[in-house]
């Protein structure tokens, strides 16, 4: 199992939108607006690798998604 937090920036008003977009991502596990340098914070989990590059780049491709930054976790830490 690999678990991620993806850090995403939104369009300018959006990010309500882009959260309910993302709740409905399979893998999410938890996703809400924050403050600060991006407008979204989103806990995934995956099978592995190939399934978290899938979920990151649909969340991605997101209507109101301007980018996404992703945290692996690191395992063994």
């Amino acid at each position: 199992m690999v678990s991620a937090c993806i850090l995403i920036r939104t369009e300018h008003g959006r990010f309500e939108d882009v959260v309910k977009s993302v709740s409905q991502v399979k893998g999410v596990k938890r996703v809400f607006p924050v403050l600060g340098r991006y407008d979204v914070v989103v806990d995934v989990e995956a099978a592995n690798m190939k399934e978290l590059s899938s979920t990151v780049l649909r969340i991605s491709r997101l209507s109101g998604v301007v980018f996404t930054e992703t945290l692996v976790e690191v395992e063994g830490a």
